[in-house]
């Protein structure tokens, strides 16, 4: 019998071993990047709904027991469980009351003013159905997140408000736990996003390297639509050749075939604007029969603003 065993097996036997010593966080910075970009994702989704600025940002990443995280916060959370079909797995996400009592304040156009809610309660079924929106919306800004690393996609569940029911495997298995945070209306909260091992050790390989975008469109339809309708906007010019200063006393004087005298001549350039910006410098002229404009130089903003501070 062969003591070191056949081939495939001698090939499987680092991969056993990195799964009995589980995740280690500072091997897969891939981590990093993916729980930056689901909170990045996260501002932008919410951004169009709540009545002041939301930021989501991570504050740490650690190792730890499911049971413990989620014993910590028996009965001041409110949890959702994701199923992930392509993995067979599912991932938990927390929120702590804090966070739940600023982002209804928030959704809701509070400017901050009133303290925040200091009382034992139970959650309103206003607060569920709120929630209930907003794990969804998160449960899209991981999967985006993980997009570059595994095309998996993460259903909603079910949502929980005892601790007790979340059984995601046995309460001793190791697990990652992204803490993000939530900042609005001069306070915040914490969000936590839980992630057996077992379901991240197939991906140990992909999580090692830091994937970087190249920067193109995900979609090029959308990018071709956006390029369209731009070129189709329709924008407003003015052209300008010259301007005076005169006093409210001078217009009141006008009168029908007063000549107003201008300092331009000839070879003075006109500048063509839209919305108050200056965007070229033009010759004007004629061409069949009506007035044209040549473009002769393009505007340096920088240039024009150092003349404009130093003429005063």
């Amino acid at each position: 019998m062969d003591e070191l065993g056949t081939e495939p097996q001698q090939k499987r036997l680092p991969n056993y071993l990195l799964d009995a010593a589980g995740i280690s966080i500072e091997r897969m910075p891939m981590l990093n990047v993916i729980f930056d970009r689901m909170a990045a994702s996260c501002t932008d989704s919410l951004q169009p709904m709540a009545g002041t600025p939301c930021y989501f940002s991570v504050s740490g990443i650690s190792n730890g027991r499911v049971g413990d995280i989620i014993k910590e916060y028996e009965g001041n959370a409110l949890a959702a469980v994701l199923y992930a079909e392509r993995w067979d797995a599912r991932v938990l996400i927390m929120l702590d009351r804090d966070f739940v009592f600023t982002m209804v304040e928030a959704l809701f156009g509070s400017d901050g003013a009133e303290p925040p809610i200091d009382v034992e309660r139970a959650f309103s079924n206003i607060e569920l159905r709120l929630v209930h929106v907003l794990f969804e919306r998160f449960a899209k800004a991981l999967q985006s997140a993980f997009a570059a690393t595994a095309d998996v996609t993460f259903r909603l569940e079910r949502v929980e408000t005892a601790m007790a029911s979340l059984a995601i495997g046995r309460s001793g298995n190791m697990s990652i736990c992204a803490n993000i945070m939530l900042q609005a209306l001069y306070r915040g909260g914490q969000m936590f996003l839980i992630i057996p091992h077992s379901v991240l050790n197939p991906l140990r390989q992909k999580l090692a390297h830091v994937v970087v975008s190249d920067g193109r469109a995900a979609d090029p339809n959308w990018r071709e639509q956006m390029e369209s309708e731009v070129q189709r906007t329709e924008v407003t010019l003015n052209a300008v050749l010259d301007e005076r200063m005169i006093t409210l006393d001078d217009v009141a004087k006008f009168h029908v075939g007063q000549v107003l005298e201008l300092d331009a001549t000839p070879r003075t350039l006109a500048r063509l604007e839209s919305n108050n910006q200056v965007l070229f410098w033009c010759q004007i002229g004629q061409l069949d029969g009506y007035y044209a404009m040549q473009v002769a130089d393009p505007v340096d903003q920088k240039r024009e603003f150092v003349d404009d501070i130093l003429s005063r």
